[in-house]
């Protein structure tokens, strides 16, 4: 039997706490941001410094809503550094930002509430 699952209007299966470690979530700041029109979706070209072990690496995000480019750099952002590269209208997303969705659907950043180590990881 295959049931239907809609993560983002109901819980997800439940996972063991290995699982959830193979999902490496960690905290970097941006050092450079830029509008991507080219991108299908109103998007912001990213480079977020991880950190000496992971170092900087580049991202597109799907936050033109609610962000402007130049009032990211200096901020902190979480995000998932050990999916495979992919590609983004013509440039190669390194990292997933992660964000949640407002009452519109316009993502909001997913960040600490006090600065934190780059390249620190969630737990």
């Amino acid at each position: 039997m295959h049931l239907e699952h809609d993560p983002t209007t109901s819980a997800a299966y439940p996972i063991s706490f290995n699982d959830f470690l193979k999902v490496d979530v960690r905290v970097g700041t941006i050092i450079s941001a830029e509008a991507y029109p080219e991108a299908r979706r109103p998007s912001i070209k990213l480079a977020i410094d991880f950190g000496e072990s992971i170092g900087v690496k580049r991202s597109s995000a799907q936050i033109a809503a609610l962000y402007m480019p130049e009032e990211l750099v200096g901020r902190q952002v979480a995000a998932v550094v050990n999916f495979p590269p992919r590609q983004i209208g013509k440039m190669i997303s390194q990292v997933l930002i992660l964000g949640f969705p407002d009452i519109e659907g316009r993502v909001v950043l997913f960040a600490p509430d006090q600065t934190v180590p780059n390249g620190a990881r969630l737990f």
